[in-house]
């Protein structure tokens, strides 16, 4: 009999929604506002459109291993050399790279709850142990009490900024004072998925410490406000031991060609990162005044999606919304059961969600 590692025996699996069209089978709708992925309702720039149709003539070639168009791209944009960039099938995978590289059997990691899942999820496939420190009373994470979870086998702190689920914000003072606090010898993974949305001008400039700290590693994607998460494209900076040691484990070929294309082409167009982000301020403004207005709790949110407390069994709510064609994010799965997690989604969504949301409640 094949035998798995013990480690394995405790884990659950990652509960993904259904596709859209299973739902629309299922329940015999036929419109579906999905607002549970945090994903763009704008979809992508039409630019990166233009350079994967142009791409397909050579889709019987292997990828760029280097990903060095992007990589260069990248380099130019943040004005650093580009041998300090690593790039995964979404950060997802950067994060696996970062604990196969670095946790070993018995050691632990730090990381806020409600956060991110994945930061537990690599840690304990490693059959390392994730300590989780619970959000402050105004749903941010509590970096006094991160450094007082740390011990000799702390290996790396997770840092989610902008908060998921949350959307709540650490600022550059509290980054600044945190990092000059934490042992040299922990790495500092700054998970920034959602900054291109963050519009306070407190927001850390994570950029800039990279030559002040060896041990930080900084986090972007290309599925959220670039609309690339159909084709899983995410990078890591650090400084370059960190990333030589990083790329040892990374497999090869492991970012396919047409998210690189459509990396590249995304970062020319500014003017639909600028669309992007607007639609989401005028979506956030337009959510927070019909939450009001039906006397429901919410977080403020820095992200492209609110915590909203629906005073019910949020899994419940989940259910009926979705007899109602609107998918939302049950809040069950970050112990918070009476919330829905909620994208941001277009005027005419946010719309649909509201008229649901007021029938199901």
């Amino acid at each position: 009999m094949l035998k798995h590692r013990k480690t394995i025996e405790s884990l659950e699996p990652y509960r993904p929604g259904k596709p859209i069209s299973e739902v629309k089978r299922e329940l015999g709708l036929t419109d579906i506002v999905k607002l549970a992925s945090n994903e763009n309702p704008l979809g992508c720039s039409p630019k990166a459109v233009r350079a994967i149709i142009e791409w397909t003539k050579d889709i019987a070639l292997y990828p760029d291993g280097n990903c060095t168009e992007l990589r260069n791209a990248l380099a130019s944009r943040f004005s650093l050399s580009p041998s300090r960039f690593l790039f995964g099938a979404g950060t997802d995978q950067i994060l696996e790279i970062i604990a196969q590289t670095y946790i070993n059997s018995g050691d632990n990691t730090i990381m806020g709850w409600p956060s991110f899942s994945r930061y537990e999820a690599v840690t304990r496939i490693m059959d390392g142990t994730a300590i989780k420190v619970t959000l402050t009373g105004d749903y941010r994470l509590d970096l006094k009490a991160f450094l007082d979870a740390i011990d000799d086998k702390t290996r790396i702190i997770w840092i989610c900024n902008p908060n998921n689920p949350t959307g709540t914000i650490i600022t550059e003072q509290e980054q600044r004072e945190f990092l000059k606090r934490v042992p040299d010898n922990i790495l500092v993974v700054l998970d920034e998925a959602y900054h291109e949305y963050v519009q306070d001008a407190n927001y850390p400039r994570s950029i800039q410490l990279l030559d002040e700290y060896d041990n930080i590693i900084i986090l972007r994607t290309f599925s959220k406000i670039y609309g690339l998460a159909g084709l899983r494209v995410g990078y890591a900076i650090s400084n370059e031991n960190i990333i030589s040691y990083l790329n040892r484990v990374r497999g090869p070929f492991n970012v396919n060609a047409a998210a690189q294309v459509a990396a590249v082409a995304s970062l020319e167009d500014r003017e639909f990162v600028e669309d992007s982000i607007r639609i989401n301020q005028e979506g956030k403004q337009y959510l927070y005044r019909a939450f009001d207005d039906m006397g429901l709790e919410y977080i403020p949110t820095h992200g492209n999606f609110i915590m909203v407390n629906v005073k019910k069994d949020s899994v419940q709510v989940f259910r009926d919304l979705l007899l109602k064609g609107v998918i939302v994010r049950s809040g069950d799965i970050f112990d918070m059961d009476n919330w829905l997690r909620i994208t941001v989604g277009t005027p005419e969504q946010n719309a649909t969600l509201i008229n649901a949301l007021k029938t199901v409640l």
